[in-house]
């Protein structure tokens, strides 16, 4: 079964290193089947949050927000490229979240995170989690992590080192656990309407 998912990733920076694990993430996604789109906060441009989608009168919310929330509410599932910036959360991919809030309700997320050093991002991907659920996704227990990123992924998104292997072993698991979520929760937003 084929699944809508939407890859999310938030640098600003002009040398993004994390553009190799939202790669890699895509295209295993993408070789299981899956619909992908690779979601980049920065090609999107959203102003920082100043209105929520929600707080635009209908049909006069901007262009770039009007598809982006489209696109989140069509969706099966999420996965967050969460890179870390001084034991937080890019800002960059927090401002693009905040802007919605229902247009994430009753899917589940995924976080892949990464780091240029030995914690692969795993304190942003912890925030993370709190957030998310705030935000009415289950957050799966599977998570993927990449560090030190430059010693894990080439520049083109493929496994490299000893690294590399352990992020292709734990692959597996993380897809199956979004698709085992995103399948449930198709099926039951089928059999009943959310409760709001």
């Amino acid at each position: 079964m084929s699944n809508r998912i939407l890859v999310f990733y938030g640098s600003y920076r002009r040398d993004r290193l994390g553009i190799r694990l939202a790669q890699f993430v895509v295209e295993g996604l993408r070789g299981r089947g899956n619909e992908v789109e690779l979601i980049d906060a920065k090609a999107v441009g959203l102003p920082m949050l100043d209105r929520m989608y929600k707080e635009y009168p209908k049909g006069e919310a901007p262009a770039a927000l009007e598809k982006l929330a489209g696109q989140i509410r069509g969706a099966d599932g999420f996965v967050l490229i969460s890179g870390e910036y001084n034991w937080g959360v890019q800002p960059g991919l927090k401002n693009l979240t905040d802007h919605f809030l229902e247009e994430w309700f009753w899917r589940p997320a995924a976080i892949a995170s990464y780091s240029a050093g030995r914690f692969s991002g795993v304190r942003a991907a912890l925030a993370w989690h709190g957030t998310l659920s705030e935000m009415g996704m289950v957050v799966i227990s599977s998570t993927i992590a990449a560090g030190p990123i430059m010693q894990t992924l080439s520049a083109d998104g493929k496994p490299i080192g000893e690294g590399g292997k352990a992020l292709e072993a734990a692959f597996p698991r993380f897809a199956d656990d979004l698709a085992w979520w995103m399948e449930a929760a198709k099926a039951q937003r089928a059999r009943r309407a959310p409760p709001y």
